[in-house]
């Protein structure tokens, strides 16, 4: 018995060292399978790149929405890619610009185009590369989207009529029955946001059959063509005492030029809740404007293009509300 220890003891090594082997190869498979899991999972969780296209940053209001947007990427986890152009009127730069993001293939473009119109042959071929579109600020027009077959893109603004006519509520009572001559200071006429801003202006200075509208020209967007354009209306119009501007911007284009010809009487409205507006508000330069809650525009953009790419429902219009903003709301 003792001769077959040795010969014993030698299979059962083998048999274990076999045996140990199969397990190593068993392990080494895994542990390759696990590691091509977690490749997968990093591909499927890679960082989403979501593009903000703005008019400007020149434009505080601008400013206040990209902070929105950055919110937006830092609770959703995503890569945020902010483009603007130089101007508000810097239409070419836009499309440009959505031309550059198609080529980076980004996975969204949320846009406050210039141009409601110009823009819609582009953000078609970005739509076409399978990038997800979100309109926010000023829509996009209609028809031409019909026409050019963009569609399924959802709208985030306010609605503009109806901040534009609160706004002229504040210097325009319809009880008032002195006779006063009114201007409108138009936005780009090519964009939405501005026509509809005018329509609300239209409407609350109608509501007083004492008013009289007498002049309504486009400043763009601009606190020197504002400015430019006051010297040309008061001196036609030298009885203007009422005025509302489509934006701050050119309100403050206005204000400059009431302050240095010390014109008495003038009552300014505007739309964005620009800080230098509410200074003026103060002051006694201006009367009202409109906060259209630009960082939530922001925010709510980046977070409906975030849920489009998770394949989640969305409204195809969200309206975030309009303040106004007067020397009552200021002092508290």
């Amino acid at each position: 018995m003792k001769k077959w220890v040795p010969i014993t003891l030698i299979v059962m090594f083998v048999i274990t060292l076999c045996s140990a082997c199969g397990k190593a190869k068993e392990t080494d498979s895994l542990v390759k399978e696990d590691i091509t899991s977690k490749s997968n999972i990093n591909i499927e969780h890679k960082k989403l790149k979501i593009a903000l296209v703005m008019k400007t940053l020149t434009n505080p209001f601008f400013v206040e929405m990209e902070k929105g947007a950055r919110k937006a990427e830092a609770d959703l986890g995503i890569e945020l890619l902010v483009k603007t152009g130089a101007k508000e009127t810097s239409i070419q730069q836009q499309i440009q610009i959505v031309d550059e993001l198609i080529d980076q293939k980004v996975d969204a473009i949320v846009i406050a185009p210039g141009s409601s119109t110009e823009l819609v042959n582009v953000l078609k071929q970005a739509q076409d590369a399978n990038i997800k579109i979100v309109n926010i600020d000023n829509r996009l027009d209609i028809e031409t989207c019909k026409k050019e077959g963009l569609k399924n893109v959802p709208f985030i603004s306010v609605k503009n009529d109806e901040g534009a006519y609160l706004s002229v509520k504040e210097i325009c009572d319809s009880k008032d029955s002195t006779p006063r001559d009114a201007i409108i200071f138009e936005g780009i006429r090519e964009a939405e946001n501005a026509e509809l801003r005018k329509e609300g202006a239209q409407k609350a200075f109608g509501e007083n059959p004492n008013v009289k509208i007498v002049a309504s020209e486009s400043a763009n967007w601009k606190i020197d063509e504002a400015y430019e354009l006051s010297k040309k209306f008061f001196k036609k119009y030298p009885k203007t005492s009422l005025i509302f501007c489509a934006n701050d911007m050119m309100a403050l284009g206005v204000v400059q030029y009431i302050k240095e010809n010390n014109l008495k009487g003038i009552k300014v409205s505007g739309f964005d809740d620009l800080d230098d507006a509410q200074k003026a508000i103060k002051d006694g330069f201006m009367v009202s404007t409109i906060d259209q809650q630009a960082a939530l525009q922001g925010f709510k953009g980046v977070e409906t293009a975030f849920k489009m790419l998770n394949k989640t429902t969305v409204a195809n219009e969200v309206y975030v509300p309009v303040k106004v903003i007067n020397k009552e709301v200021l002092s508290k």
